[in-house]
Order: C-alpha cells, then sequence, then structure tokens
C-alpha cells in the first residue's frame, strides 16, 4: 500500500488541518493532489469523516476518471514508484452519471466499496485547464461561503488577498457533483488562485497542497476582514496598481507568505 503514499498522507494532514482551522466541518469539502510525473490524482473519498481517514481510503484516479489500485502488489511486482496511470489500464473503473456519479463496487485491491469526492469532475477539469495546478483545496469557510452565497467577489480590501489574485471572483451557481458546475469554475478561474462557487464555496488551487491551502486560509481571513470592515463602514478599496506590486512581491518572497 505504497502507491502515491506520500501524497495520501499529506491529503490526510491537511484534511485534518482544515477541519481544525474552522475552513470546514464534518466531511464537507475536499483535497486532492496531481502527481504530474505518474498521471495520478489522490483525492479525498466522499463521506467519510476526515478523523477517521487511513492513508488506503483516499482514492487515486487517472485524468480520464478512472479509479485506480492503491495497493502496489495490484501492479504485477512493479515496485511503487514505477507504477503510473498506464498501469491502470485493465484495472480501472471509469466513473459514470456526472450528475451523481456512482462507482461500481470495487475490484480486488482497489477502494473497498469507497468513492472519490462526489467533486471529482472539477478536480480532474483543474488540472487538465492550467498546468501550474497540482493541488485543489474545496472548503465551506464560512466567511467566504458568506460572500458567496450574497453571490459578492471578495475586494481587495487587504492587501492578502493577493494570494487568490487582484479579488476574488465568484463562479456562477451549478449543482455540486456535475459538469456545468466544472464548467462554471473553468470559466470564472482564469489566472485567480482562488474563486468563490455561487450558494456554495471556496476553490483554492496550488502548485503544492501547502501553497493551495495557504491560499484558502488567507481568503478566508480576507472574506472576514471585509466582512467586519462593513459593518463598521465602507471599505477602502486597494487600487490595481497596488495590486499588481503585491502580486509580484509574492513572486519573490520566499513562500508567498508575509
Amino acid at each position: 500500500m505504497t502507491v502515491l503514499l506520500d501524497e495520501r498522507k499529506e491529503i490526510i494532514k491537511f484534511s485534518l488541518k482544515m477541519v481544525s482551522s474552522g475552513l470546514t466541518t464534518g466531511s464537507g469539502g475536499n483535497l486532492s493532489i496531481f502527481n504530474r510525473s505518474k498521471g495520478l490524482i489522490a483525492i479525498t473519498p466522499s463521506g467519510i469523516e476526515y478523523s477517521d481517514l487511513t492513508p488506503k481510503d483516499i482514492i487515486l484516479l487517472d485524468l480520464q476518471g478512472n479509479i485506480c489500485p492503491v495497493e502496489d502488489t495490484d501492479h504485477n511486482g512493479l515496485p511503487p514508484d514505477a507504477v503510473s496511470s498506464a498501469h491502470c489500464s485493465g484495472h480501472a473503473q471509469t466513473l459514470t452519471n456526472e450528475e451523481n456519479p456512482a462507482v461500481p463496487d470495487c475490484f480486488i485491491g482497489c477502494h473497498a466499496n469507497l468513492k472519490p469526492s462526489s467533486e471529482w469532475g472539477f478536480h480532474l477539469a483543474l488540472y487538465r485547464h492550467r498546468a501550474d495546478i497540482n493541488a485543489v483545496v474545496h472548503t465551506h469557510s464560512p466567511y467566504a461561503t458568506t460572500f458567496a452565497c450574497l453571490n459578492r467577489e471578495i475586494p481587495p480590501v487587504h492587501y492578502l488577498v493577493a494570494f487568490a489574485g487582484k479579488k476574488v471572483p465568484v463562479a456562477p451557481y451549478a449543482t455540486f457533483g456535475t459538469s456545468a458546475l466544472a464548467d462554471n469554475i473553468l470559466a470564472t478561474i482564469n489566472d485567480y488562485n482562488a474563486i468563490l462557487l455561487a450558494n456554495h464555496g471556496l476553490v483554492a488551487v496550488g502548485i503544492t497542497l501547502p501553497d493551495a491551502f495557504n491560499t484558502a486560509e488567507e481568503t478566508e481571513f480576507v472574506a472576514r476582514v471585509c466582512f467586519q470592515a462593513e459593518s463598521l463602514g465602507r471599505p477602502v478599496l486597494l487600487p490595481d496598481d497596488e495590486m499588481d506590486r503585491v502580486i509580484d512581491k509574492f513572486k519573490h518572497y520566499g513562500s508567498g507568505r508575509k
């Protein structure tokens, strides 16, 4: 059980951190990592409390939506570091029914009867859409989701919005787990690293999972500051040229955090 083991452990670590940081509750939200060299995606399963997760529960997919074995014994004796999406052929099961993805009973050595997150479709779509995205974090963080439920973007009220871009735009509403939602996300994200999903939540992306998670955290912080500032008056927004300077400085400031 060592195929993408590091990625699966990291997903559990940040799943727990997502709950402890107040970015979601229960089993809400989802996370994934794309190992581009292997063509494999590790993603959280559907409907399982994060505190109950073990590495074998993390689902492996290829970019075509095939479920792949996690056990190294399922790859004809190949060492785990030699396993890639090519070795899912003949073993993998293709996810079906975009409106309500249903996964057939798993074959021996796969994921028992676990299903990938119901939002697997937009994760795969994002990885196909932008080569700089290797991790996706989807949260139901309360302040960002408040703006999402108002169908309002988060403006540059604080320079840390630059983790996402010059602002945090809103993708139009679509039912969760549908291709319509994935299409709306792709039409909205452009070069942003975080967007709101109308009446739903937040999606953050990054080169690594820590990057995507940091963006989700900082976006929630800015959403809270904006909410609080608007309760007292009218916030003063940073101009575009200042946001350009901040975004450029983030590129050269360690991991981008300050």
